[in-house]
């Protein structure tokens, strides 16, 4: 088991930059893929990105791609995400989850984080 607890979330003007990092207790993070999914109100839960447990493999949603960036860093038990150009569509509480299988669908994800907003004002 894996519990993870996310931090870096704020307000921040659109262009602006957050980097958003998932600290994960236990000493298995590395054999986890782990993803970030973003819920904004009134929506579902959209992913937006994940990384293989070495990182060798990243998946990103089309509607990131080229701001964002996801990282992990295996001797901190800590996963990041860089995001850079950000706008008003971008606001939501952002989870970190950690899997079974790298992907970009929910259900692949067994552990959860309680999540950090993040708030981009036009």
């Amino acid at each position: 088991q894996v519990q993870l607890v996310e931090s870096g979330g704020g307000l921040v003007q659109a262009g602006g930059s957050l980097r958003l990092s998932c600290a994960a207790s236990g000493r298995t993070f590395s054999s986890y893929p782990m993803g970030w999914f973003r819920q904004a109100p009134g929506k579902e839960r959209e992913f937006v990105a994940a990384i293989s447990r070495s990182g060798g493999n990243i998946y990103y949603a089309d509607s990131v791609k080229g701001r964002f960036t996801i990282s992990r860093d295996n001797a901190e038990n800590t996963v990041y995400l860089q995001m850079n150009s950000l706008k008003p569509e971008d606001t939501a509480v952002y989870y970190c989850a950690a899997g079974s299988l790298t992907g970009r669908a929910a259900y692949l994800y067994d552990y959860w984080g309680q999540g950090t907003q993040v708030t981009v004002s036009s």
